[in-house]
C-alpha cells in the first residue's frame, strides 16, 4: 500500500464501512521506515525552557494553541481552557468545558472549544462562559473565530457558522468527501472578511465570512490510487497566506500555491506533500514530507532551496520559522532546531509529554510548545 507507514502517526476516520483490520496496516513492519536515532552535532545555539505551566491533561490533533496579542489561549481533551501570560506562563484564567475534541480558536474577544458531543462553547477573554451550540456531527478542527463568527469544520464534510455574539447558526457550506478522511493537525484560517478551509478532497476554499458564499476554490493535489486508503489526499495544517499566493499542501498528494488577485491561477506546484502541513517566514515555505525530510521551498516558484535528512521518519510536525531557525516537534517530546538559511543542526530540547502533534506557535521570544501531557512551555532561543 503506498505510503501506508505514514499512518502509523495520523489516526484515519471511517465514513463509511470500511473495513481496515484485514490489511494488516497497523501490524506491518519495516525498518526502512523506522524512525532516525538522534544524531550527534555540535550545537551552535542555546535553546531552554522559559517558562512551564500545567494546564489541563492530554493531547490531540485537534488542540492547537491560539497566540494573540502577549496571550496564549489552550485547550486539552480533559476540557481545561485557558488563557496565560505569553511571557511569563502566569495562568490568567481557567474553566473546565467538560471533555472536549477540539480547540483552541480565538480572536482575542472570543474563545471558542469543541465538545465530544459535537457541541460549540463559547468564552469571552475573562472566560466566562457565552454559549453553547449543537453542530452538526462531530468536530476535529480547532474553530476558527474572527469577522464575528465562530466557524467549526464537522466530520461530515460541513462548515458551520455561528454568530459569535449570540451562538446563532448563520451559515452552513457542504461538500461530498471521501470514504476515508485523516485525523491528523488540519486548522482554517480566518482573515478579514474570509475564512478559508482545506478540505479532505484535496481541495481549498475561500468563504465570504458574513453569509458563507464560497467565492472561491481549487485543487490542490487530486486523488490517485485503487483503494480508499491509497486515494486519501487530505489538505493538511493551516492554508498559508503570503502576500497575493494563497498555498496548501496535502497528505500524499503535493504542495500548491495561487495568486488570489487572479482569481486563484495556479503559479506553481511541487510534488511534495506532508501529513502535517507547512508554514511560512514571507519568503519560503517550510513542511516535513512523507518522510519527515524537512524542505525548505521558495515561495515564489517552488524551488528547493534546501532539505535536512536526519530526522527521517520522526513523525514530525509542520515547522515553523521563528528569528533565524526552524523549529520543528518529533514524536519522542524533542523540539529539534534548524537552521533558516541551509536547514543545520543548530540544537534540539526533549520536552516531554511525549509526541508533540500540536502545532508549535512562534513568539519573539521563542516557541510555544503544548505537550501530549497537558503542558504550555516556552522554548526560548538564544540569550
Amino acid at each position: 500500500m503506498r505510503s501506508s507507514f505514514r499512518l502509523f502517526r495520523v489516526a484515519l476516520i471511517g465514513l463509511a464501512a470500511v473495513g481496515l483490520s484485514g490489511c494488516g496496516l497497523f501490524s506491518q513492519t519495516d525498518a526502512r521506515f523506522d524512525p532516525a536515532p538522534l544524531t550527534d552535532y555540535a550545537p551552535s545555539l542555546a535553546v531552554s525552557a522559559r517558562w512551564s505551566t500545567s494546564i489541563g491533561s492530554g493531547g490531540d490533533y485537534g488542540f492547537s494553541p491560539e497566540l494573540v496579542g502577549d496571550t496564549v489561549y489552550a485547550a486539552t481533551p480533559s476540557g481545561a481552557v485557558a488563557a496565560l501570560d505569553a511571557t511569563s506562563g502566569a495562568l490568567r484564567w481557567r474553566v473546565n468545558a467538560g471533555p472536549l475534541s477540539a480547540g483552541v480558536g480565538s480572536d482575542g474577544r472570543i474563545v471558542a472549544v469543541a465538545t465530544q458531543s459535537g457541541g460549540v462553547v463559547a468564552y469571552d477573554a475573562q472566560g466566562q462562559e457565552l454559549w453553547r451550540a449543537q453542530a452538526a456531527s462531530a468536530i476535529k478542527v480547532p474553530p476558527a473565530v474572527g469577522n464575528g463568527i465562530v466557524a467549526v469544520r464537522t466530520t461530515d464534510y460541513r462548515i458551520q457558522a455561528f454568530d459569535a455574539a449570540s451562538g446563532k447558526l448563520r451559515w452552513n457550506v457542504q461538500r461530498p468527501g471521501p470514504a476515508l478522511a485523516l485525523r491528523t493537525s488540519i486548522r482554517m484560517l480566518s482573515v478579514p472578511n474570509l475564512l478559508i478551509a482545506g478540505m479532505p478532497n484535496g481541495r481549498l476554499m475561500v468563504i465570504d465570512a458574513a453569509s458563507g458564499a464560497v467565492r472561491w476554490e481549487a485543487s490542490v493535489s487530486t486523488s490517485r490510487g485503487a483503494s480508499d486508503l491509497e486515494r486519501i489526499t487530505d489538505v493538511v495544517g493551516a492554508p498559508v497566506i503570503a502576500g497575493p499566493l494563497l498555498c496548501g499542501v496535502s497528505y500524499q498528494g503535493r504542495t500548491t500555491c495561487f495568486d488570489v488577485s487572479q482569481g486563484g491561477r495556479p503559479v506553481w506546484a511541487q510534488d511534495v506533500s506532508s501529513a502535517t502541513g507547512m508554514n511560512t517566514d514571507g519568503q519560503h515555505l517550510y513542511l516535513a514530507d512523507a518522510h519527515d525530510r524537512v524542505r525548505a521551498l521558495d515561495l515564489r516558484d517552488g524551488h528547493e532551496l534546501w532539505q535536512q535528512a536526519a530526522l527521517l521518519n520522526r513523525h514530525l510536525g509542520a515547522p515553523v520559522p521563528s528569528g533565524a531557525v526552524v523549529a520543528v516537534g518529533d514524536y519522542e517530546g524533542y523540539v529539534h532546531f534548524l537552521s533558516r538559511t541551509d536547514g543545520a543542526l543548530m540544537a534540539r530540547l526533549h520536552v516531554g509529554g511525549g509526541a508533540l502533534v500540536s502545532p508549535l506557535v512562534p513568539t519573539p521570544r521563542g516557541v510555544i510548545v503544548q505537550t501530549g501531557g497537558g503542558q504550555l512551555i516556552l522554548v526560548g532561543i538564544g540569550g
